[in-house]
Formats: structure tokens, C-alpha cells, sequence
């Protein structure tokens, strides 16, 4: 028995060193990867209406910016985690920030700060948009409010129709956004080699405004230069899908977002491989560039 106890407490010294190491381990593989927020995510976690953060939202006035025409800004109340990374994202041809407001919450709520824009007026067209697209996200890290809560070198676009046009573009004027994301797109140029920006384009397949045949499905083919991409397409989606509250929308957006504004692999699970398509499937075409 004595001899029992005397090894056991030999061992202390190297249990407690054991202790220490796998303590001392522990901050270096969270800092792996500096920009990981929340937990490990679940597809009922992603596809939830609000994630593990509690948000905010401020009004932003159109007479206190320039180059684009005000919004509204959603972002993480808490502050014990770091920065976050941003998305601004554009309304399309004649909309208002209204017609997506849905997405403001939904998406802050997973670890981002979120600005959904006015244009300048409801006709600028997708060129006129992607610039607003970036003068919003320079408003966002300099000027705005919440600019200590963002992290400026994690930055990405978004938008419907005109505005998904223009995420295109502003993702071919600053190569450094680390994502765009294109909804039910419209732009008539077709060829987007210049985008150098992991993309997502999500079509409609009954789309009668901007058919995918002629806008999503070209735009994803040319994306040669970009590093990752990938098309979704909605089963039986008119135009108009982002409108209303889209759950295999929000959460293809999210994977991506954190994906690649995060560089948080643990949401790779999520987009590859490619969601199912057919009959019984959310998706009547899904392409996409495994691995990520």
C-alpha cells in the first residue's frame, strides 16, 4: 500500500507538468486563428433567426455620410470578444434597404457588423452601387460609430439584383474584400475575371428579371481568378427570394461569411460538399469548388 501511495505521488509532478501543457495549449490553438467568434456551430445554430450574439442597430442619415445614402447599421453588443468582421450589403433597382432589413439581425447575430444602405437614389444602376457598397464600408471602419468594433482587413459585400450586380463590382474595384455575395444578380457585363474575392452567387430558378441562364450561371462560370466560388440555385425562386425571410439563404450566406471573413473552418462542414439538388431538395443546381 505504501508503495502504492509513494508512486502515485511520483507521478504528481509530471501529471501537474502534463496539466500545465495542455493549459498552456490551449490559447495557442485558439490563437490559430485570432478571428474564430462564437461556438461551434450546428445547423440548427446556423439556420436559427438569431444567432449566439445579442445586437444592436443604429439609423444612419443619409446627410451624415457621403457617397452613399445613409442605412442602417446592425453589430454584436459585446465587446469581450475582439473586433468583428463587416458586410455591407445593397438593395436592388428601385428598393429600399427595407425590402432586406431581415437580414440585419439575423446575420449580426453570428459575429458581424452588418450595414445595409440607401443608394443615393432607388435607380443608380450596379456600377453606382458597388462604389456605394465601398464608401459604406469606409464609413463603417472610420467614421461610423461602431468603427472600433470592426476589423477594417475583414471586409465584404453583398446585394440583390442591381446591388448583387454591384457586389460584383466592388469586389472587382478592392480585390482585398474577403467575400462577396450576389443574390439573384443582374449587371450587364458577364465577365467578372477581375474578381479576385471568394464568391457566392445565389440564383432564382424562375427568375424572369435577371434569368440565371444570363446572369447568375454566366457570372459564376467567368469567376476564373477568384480562389473559391460556388452557385446556388433556389428551387422554383422567382426574382424577388430575398425579400421575404430565406433560411437556406441566410444560411449558405453565414457559412460563406464566416468562412471566409472568419477564415473559421469549422464552417466548412457546411458548404462542402454541395447541398443535394433534385425533387426532394431546397436547391435545383448547386456548383461549387471543394475543398475550402
Amino acid at each position: 500500500m505504501k508503495r502504492t501511495l509513494k508512486r502515485a505521488l511520483s507521478l504528481l509532478p509530471a501529471a501537474a507538468l502534463a496539466a500545465s501543457a495542455l493549459v498552456a495549449a490551449s490559447p495557442a490553438q485558439a490563437a490559430a486563428n485570432p478571428y474564430q467568434r462564437g461556438p461551434n456551430p450546428t445547423e440548427a445554430s446556423i439556420t436559427a433567426a438569431r444567432g449566439p450574439f445579442n445586437t444592436a442597430e443604429i439609423t444612419v442619415s443619409r446627410l451624415s455620410v457621403s457617397g452613399f445614402g445613409g442605412g442602417k447599421i446592425y453589430y454584436p453588443t459585446t465587446t469581450s470578444e475582439g473586433t468583428f468582421g463587416a458586410i455591407a450589403i445593397s438593395p436592388g433597382f428601385t428598393a429600399y434597404w427595407s425590402s432586406l432589413e431581415w437580414l440585419g439581425h439575423r446575420l449580426a447575430s453570428q459575429g458581424f457588423v452588418v450595414i445595409g444602405i440607401e443608394t443615393n437614389t432607388t435607380l443608380d444602376q450596379p456600377d453606382q452601387r458597388g462604389q456605394q457598397l465601398l464608401a459604406a464600408l469606409d464609413y463603417l471602419t472610420q467614421r461610423s460609430a461602431v468603427r472600433d468594433r470592426v476589423d477594417a482587413s475583414r471586409l465584404a459585400v453583398a446585394g440583390h439584383s442591381m446591388g448583387g450586380g454591384g457586389s460584383l463590382e466592388a469586389a472587382k474595384a478592392r480585390t482585398s474584400l474577403k467575400a462577396a455575395i450576389p443574390l439573384a444578380p443582374w449587371n450587364l457585363d458577364k465577365t467578372w475575371p477581375e474578381v479576385r474575392t471568394p464568391t457566392l452567387i445565389i440564383g432564382g430558378e424562375l427568375d424572369a428579371v435577371a434569368p440565371v441562364a444570363t446572369h447568375s450561371i454566366p457570372f459564376y462560370n467567368s469567376l476564373s481568378n477568384a480562389p473559391e466560388k460556388a452557385y446556388l440555385e433556389l428551387d422554383n425562386a422567382s426574382h424577388f427570394f430575398p425579400n421575404i425571410t430565406n433560411t437556406q439563404m441566410a444560411k449558405y450566406m453565414i457559412a460563406w461569411m464566416k468562412r471566409f471573413i472568419d477564415d473559421d473552418t469549422r464552417y466548412t462542414q457546411f458548404l462542402c460538399p454541395p447541398p443535394s439538388t433534385g425533387l426532394l431538395s431546397d436547391f435545383s443546381d448547386a456548383r461549387f469548388t471543394c475543398p475550402m
